[in-house]
Parts: structure tokens; sequence; C-alpha cells
């Protein structure tokens, strides 16, 4: 399978509503690896890296379904080489 790797900001009600836990574990779900965090200006950044299928599922539930509670307004979509260096997905404090 074609690999993948994307970059993402997604600003909205992201905050305060468990959107990081819930991204984590839609990754882990998918097999993904990578990371997300919560940003100072309120929104999260994540990256994620796998099988391009998947990665587009992620991008998909990030704007379309995302944690209860959550209202998402904008996703930023950057695209990045693969690089395979990731070992697992992780919440960043």
């Amino acid at each position: 399978m074609e690999k993948r790797r994307v970059h993402v900001w997604i600003e909205g009600r992201v905050q305060g509503v468990y959107f990081r836990a819930c991204t984590q574990d839609a990754a882990l779900d998918l097999g993904l690896k990578g990371w997300v965090r919560n940003l100072r200006d309120g929104r999260v950044e994540a990256v994620f890296e796998g099988d391009r299928d998947r990665v587009e599922k992620m991008i998909h539930w990030c704007r379309h379904e995302g944690s209860p509670g959550s209202r998402v307004d904008h996703v930023e979509v950057k695209e990045e080489d693969f690089t395979g260096e990731l070992d697992r997905f992780e919440l960043i404090a």
C-alpha cells in the first residue's frame, strides 16, 4: 500500500471536549502513527502517518466526526514526505 503523511490543524470548539483523546483512539483504531496536541490559540495540531486510505479516513474523522461536544469549523491539511520514523501514536500534553 502507498504510504502518506499529513500535518493537520483543526479549528473550532476542539479543546476541553476530549478531542485529543478521541483523535488518539481513532488513529490507533486505524493503525496510524503520529501525534496530537493542543495549541495555545485554541486549535488542535496533529500528524498522521500510515496507509494512504487510512490517513484519508482520519482526515474525514477530523472534519466530520470529532469528539462528542466538539465543533469543527476548519481543517487545514498539509502533505509532508512520509518518513516512517514514527513508531506509535502519541497524545502530547
